[in-house]
């Protein structure tokens, strides 16, 4: 963890940075890669500021499937920049700051095309809802925003965007954090509380 963050401080005094990317799809024979990025800067004090989003070069296809998700196309892809070569860009955005994102997995693991990056440490809002509302029955980025309103929300600030846009989507899990925050009176609370989410209620309530 950098030295500038430390879980046992409150929430209300850490800067945050949403992230989310969209992917080619796997294929047999070929990891899968990133061909969007986008990132949402949010603090509790401020709420939202600034954002950053980028299409990403390919050196492969776009699979159908991933392309009936994102509508992404090669095209639209033709002259966009490698993701290494905006590193210097997405670390001024991403350096000692939370890192969030709904199921982190995928962005971890494209984040790791920088070695030795030290990005994070992470909130997973996936996990952070299942811990808070555990007898909710969906908990889909999408089903989330629906479920407590905030569509208009995301809109107003990206009109022109929608679901499956890298910054689309980082935007919604920050509102949904600063939701959650702001619902549950969690502003005080120490930083841990989110970095470590109690899921044994959750778990309890799935079935076996």
């Amino acid at each position: 963890m950098p030295l500038s963050i430390t879980a046992a401080e409150p929430i209300r005094s850490h800067k945050f940075a949403a992230i989310d990317f969209e992917s080619a799809g796997a294929t047999r024979g070929r990891t899968d890669v990133p061909v969007q990025v986008g990132i949402t800067l949010w603090c509790p004090q401020k709420g939202l500021g600034e954002s950053f989003c980028s299409y990403l070069s390919s050196d492969q296809p776009i699979a159908w499937s991933a392309r009936n998700i994102h509508g992404i196309t090669l095209e639209d892809l033709a002259g966009a920049p490698s993701l290494l070569s905006l590193y210097p860009q997405i670390r001024s955005l991403l350096k000692n700051r939370i890192l969030i994102a709904h199921g982190h997995g995928t962005e971890k693991r494209f984040l790791r095309a920088f070695p030795g990056h030290q990005f994070g440490p992470w909130v997973d809002t996936l996990n952070i809802a299942r811990a808070a509302w555990p007898a909710l029955d969906q908990f889909s980025l999408g089903d989330l925003i629906e479920h407590f309103e905030l569509a208009q929300t995301i809109e107003a600030v990206h009109p022109d965007r929608r679901w499956h846009d890298a910054l689309y989507d980082a935007t919604a899990s920050a509102i949904l954090l600063d939701h959650l925050i702001t619902s549950l009176s969690l502003r005080d609370k120490a930083l841990d509380l989110l970095l470590h989410p109690d899921l044994s209620k959750w778990k309890s309530l799935r079935p076996t």
